[in-house]
């Protein structure tokens, strides 16, 4: 019987076939268009959407990491400076390991130390001086060996008031006697530094 349907339609004529096709595949093409095509290009959208929300997630996330990355390696740099600034001005007078440093260079140089005199502490309104009073007593060369190797200490150190005294003729060397005013530095304490900041 269907085999009667398929041969009766064959022998339609081609205009009245095409009467019955295009509707029938109009009709598929609806229910293709609204089953099939609509959600899965609503799927495809939100997938696209999804994706470009990704990728600005990626992006904001990457620019954040760069900018953490900066921030600490700023912060890293910060940190080895004020490690240095605390070495060059140290918060405390540490009078003991500044004498020390002074003896210790003074020996390596060959130097007598005569005298060492430690002065009041001077504030200013950025450091405190911590002057001490130095006597020495040597050869020109090793007075300059002395003088070159404080400057190389993380300390700041002025050597001020140098003053050459009573050269003599000891082995066809000239000896003398220094007296030199030896200052370093350290920060003033946070309450005076705070409330001289405040007047």
């Amino acid at each position: 019987m269907a085999d009667a349907g398929i041969q009766s339609f064959g022998s339609l004529p081609t205009a009245v076939k095409a009467a019955v096709i295009v509707p029938v595949l109009g009709v598929l093409g609806m229910l293709y268009y609204v089953l099939l095509h609509v959600p899965l290009a609503d799927d495809i959208n939100a997938a696209k959407s999804q994706f470009n929300q990704l990728i600005a997630q990626e992006q904001e996330a990457r620019r954040r990491q760069t900018e953490y990355l900066q921030v600490t390696r700023e912060l890293a740099n910060r940190e080895a400076v004020d490690r240095a600034n605390k070495r060059v001005l140290p918060a405390d007078a540490e009078i003991a390991s500044f004498l020390q440093d002074l003896n210790r260079l003074a020996e390596l140089s060959g130097l007598r130390m005569r005298l060492v005199e430690p002065r009041p502490e001077e504030a200013q309104e950025l450091y405190v001086r911590l002057p001490v009073t130095l006597g020495l007593s040597g050869r020109f060369h090793q007075l300059a060996k002395f003088f070159f190797n404080v400057s190389q200490l993380e300390r700041a150190i002025n050597m001020e008031n140098v003053a050459l005294r009573e050269p003599s003729l000891e082995a066809d060397e000239v000896r003398l006697r220094v007296d030199v005013l030896a200052t370093t530095f350290r920060r003033p304490a946070e309450e005076s530094a705070s409330s001289g900041g405040a007047s």
